[in-house]
């Protein structure tokens, strides 16, 4: 694997020896991107950083595997207690560069997740039908429902991304977009959504390496496309779109968190662990029977 290009200035967020075995202390204080707090370098967070991880790939695993079981755990109460009127949900956005590991951070944080409370939204270049509304209109569609976990596969994002990259609309456009996608958040949060936005932060080599292990495996052929080239020539351009977006939309109610992704393992511990904080935080409960529990027993005992 090529050596990271990353800055010796580790940023906030990084520093792999930095709250190893992090232990009470919530990991979203260490990833976050605080709110206000000016503009963001990407160039200042090393992808390569494990801050607040275990201690290797083989404790990182298994900790992410004991997670699964309380994730789980979590989930069925958080759908139970939407049957008694909680509006209560989360939604997950994940975005990141190509290879930065969206689709696997899904398979392997999702795995242990009851599907039936679990909506997936992988989004895509927009349909016709799409971009005949507002860009949020297919966001809206997709979004959870009370009591279940969403997650966005790229996202309303897109549209302050590869649209002012690639000059799809005009700045003007692309910029008056950054408010309203403030207020769309907001309103997710006064609607009882949860919302944990993750930029999954890779280096510039490492993507060299996994868009080299596609085209070497032809089993993954199927993940790259010659635009996959002409994206990676557009590197600075896309982090700093990235490094606005992270600027201008990271809120208290929706802040971004940045997950250091050259390392896989830690990739999807950091996002367990997110996950599972936001779940404990909200603390959602089996909701108590509205019915007489003694009365219906006797009478199933009766049949």
């Amino acid at each position: 694997m090529a050596t990271s290009k990353s800055p010796s200035k580790a940023g906030p967020a990084s520093g792999s020896d930095a709250g190893h075995g992090l232990r009470g202390a919530q990991l979203r204080s260490l990833l976050r991107i605080a709110p206000h707090s000016g503009p963001v370098d990407l160039a200042a967070y090393d992808a390569g950083a494990t801050p607040g991880g275990p201690k290797g790939k083989k404790q990182g695993v298994a900790e992410t595997e004991r997670m699964r079981v309380r994730l789980a755990g979590l989930q069925e109460k958080l759908f139970a207690q939407s049957t008694a009127g909680d509006r209560r949900r989360l939604l997950v956005v994940l975005q990141g560069m190509d290879t930065s590991g969206k689709g696997g951070t899904v398979k392997h944080v999702a795995s242990g997740l009851n599907p039936g409370g679990l909506r997936v939204r992988a989004f895509k270049t927009p349909t016709d039908e799409e971009r005949a509304h507002n860009f949020l209109w297919r966001i809206r569609k997709a979004l959870p429902l009370p009591g279940e976990i969403g997650v966005f596969d790229r996202s309303h994002y897109e549209d302050v991304l590869i649209v002012r990259v690639q000059n799809l609309v005009s700045a003007a456009t692309w910029n008056r977009r950054y408010a309203e996608i403030n207020r769309f958040e907001r309103s997710l949060a006064d609607d009882g959504v949860t919302v944990i936005k993750l930029f999954l932060h890779i280096s510039y080599d490492e993507q060299l390496d996994r868009l080299l292990s596609r085209l070497d495996n032809p089993a993954k052929h199927w993940k790259f496309t010659p635009g996959d080239i002409e994206d990676r020539e557009r590197w600075p351009a896309y982090q700093e779109a990235y490094q606005t977006a992270l600027e201008r939309c990271s809120t208290e109610n929706a802040p971004w968190y940045l997950v250091p992704a050259d390392h896989k393992w830690y990739r999807n511990w950091a996002v367990s662990r997110l996950l599972l904080e936001h779940l404990e935080e909200i603390d959602p409960a089996y909701p108590k029977a509205d019915f007489d529990v003694a009365e219906n027993r006797r009478s199933l005992l009766a049949t």
